[in-house]
């Protein structure tokens, strides 16, 4: 924007005779020097006798008794001063023609006649007034800048000062919207101490201002209210689960996921890191899960637990003449006939001494047993019963542990007259196989006679404590 400045001409300058004897001197006011050769008073050109009265890469413009310092971009109109510059407030009154002040909206024309009537022609304003769009002269607006001088089109930088229209024989001054009147000068009205509207915070700028919103918000349509940013719509910030909040959001993670330090990103859960009890062999960490597995002889019982699968019900590989036996973690054949010479087979599992003589020194019977443990069970621990079948009034019982104890693994507890306990008083680690023979001794009192009995207890301790 081009600066357009008018400057009002007027001399200032006079001369004082002073007469003494000698000579006469003349003195001139400040800014003016004497030309004894025109005998006048004569402007000095500050501008071509300082090289930098103006800083700030402002042009100087030299003016009767003195100087400006103007932007560069400053254009100049010199007047003759018969325009009044003396600065008023008067009440605004509307502007006036100044070349027709009974009609003071009618500028003056050449017209020419047509069908229509009379239009306007050639028009023209006096200066400080321009023709509108109605062809009427209306007050040209300007700057004033001082007591002395006019802008007509002022750069936004100068908005503080008033925008003034020429008047009939005046002028009248107003300041820009966002200004209010500080002296002779207009100073920003700071519109965010006022009643603003601004929902959240006010910025005020120069000669206006605008609202903000704070974070998670956004300005409405009307500039001023604020309304929520719905973020998990707008940018989907999280990983999983986004919940818009009024002015926020918050994430979530899918199952088997937590929020990373940032608040919007997951990362796995290490379930199998949380216990050594989430399975009951071995766990298996997956991507928002995990997962249990079972060692050979076990199939996965719901979610952690370990069940051992009967190969015997199942499928086994022993004969015909073997029996299947089962066991926590696997299976055994185990032969159906256990007896050898001189016992034979009478029941199941169950071999008798047919010959007396044959006999001699052994027991009457030896019946086979088996059972399954697990391994490293708690001890103490009672695992198997003992008791006679056949009860006689005279008789007297009594049990030992005859082999298979050589660790002390076990202590026969009796608990009555007929029967005693098994006791494991070691834990045992498996896989392995344990032979107890648990001898019963008959004692008849009235007949004199003494008879004993195997029970061969077969002991499977299973690989796992499951």
């Amino acid at each position: 924007m081009m600066l357009e400045i008018y400057l009002v001409m007027t001399v200032a300058a006079s001369a004082v005779s002073q007469e003494t004897e000698e000579h006469v001197s003349y003195t001139c006011t400040e800014g003016y020097e004497y030309d004894p050769i025109k005998e006048v008073c004569k402007d000095i050109d500050e501008c071509a006798l300082v090289s930098d009265t103006c800083k700030g890469g402002m042009k100087c413009i030299n003016h009767y008794g003195g100087y400006l310092c103007l932007p560069q971009n400053a254009q100049i109109f010199i007047t003759n001063g018969d325009e009044s510059s003396q600065r008023t407030d008067p009440i605004p009154q509307p502007p006036l023609n100044p070349l027709n002040p009974t009609n003071p909206q009618t500028p003056q024309t050449r017209t020419q006649s047509n069908h229509r009537g009379v239009v306007a022609g050639a028009s023209q304003c006096l200066p400080g007034f321009t023709l509108d769009e109605q062809n009427y002269c209306q007050g040209k607006p300007f700057y004033t800048l001082g007591s002395w001088f006019h802008v007509e089109r002022l750069p936004t930088e100068y908005s503080s000062f008033p925008i003034c229209y020429n008047t009939r024989g005046s002028y009248t001054c107003q300041c820009h919207p966002g200004y209010q009147k500080h002296g002779e000068q207009c100073v920003d009205r700071n519109e965010c101490m006022l009643s603003h509207y601004c929902m959240h915070r006010c910025v005020n700028t120069a000669g206006s201002y605008f609202c903000e919103c704070k974070d998670g918000y956004q300005l409405a349509s009307n500039n001023h209210s604020c309304v929520d940013v719905n973020e998990c719509d707008l940018t989907q910030p999280c990983q999983h689960q986004c919940f818009n909040l009024l002015g926020s959001y918050i994430c979530q993670c899918d199952q088997g996921y937590e929020l990373a330090p940032n608040s919007v990103s997951c990362v796995d859960i290490d379930e199998c890191a949380f216990s050594s009890y989430m399975c009951q062999y071995v766990c298996i960490n997956s991507p928002g899960g995990y997962s249990c597995i079972c060692p050979e002889g076990y199939q996965l019982q719901r979610t952690r637990m370990c069940q051992d699968i009967n190969e015997c019900d199942t499928g086994h590989e022993c004969r015909e003449d073997e029996m299947c036996w089962n066991y926590y973690g696997g299976h055994r054949c185990y032969p159906k006939n256990p007896c050898q010479e001189p016992y034979v087979l009478t029941s199941e599992n169950r071999c008798s001494c047919q010959s007396a003589g044959a006999c001699r020194g052994l027991p009457q019977s030896i019946i086979y047993k088996y059972m399954s443990i697990h391994s490293e069970r708690t001890v103490p621990a009672d695992i198997f019963q003992i008791q006679a079948t056949n009860i006689f009034p005279s008789a007297h019982y009594s049990f030992r542990i005859k082999a298979g104890n050589d660790g002390g693994e076990f202590f026969l507890r009796r608990f009555s007259s007929v029967g005693a306990m098994l006791v494991l008083t070691k834990s045992l680690e498996g896989p392995q196989e344990l032979i107890v023979d648990l001898e019963m001794i008959t004692q008849h009192t009235a007949m004199t006679y003494r008879s004993s009995s195997f029970l061969r207890l077969t002991i499977i301790v299973g690989p796992y404590p499951f």
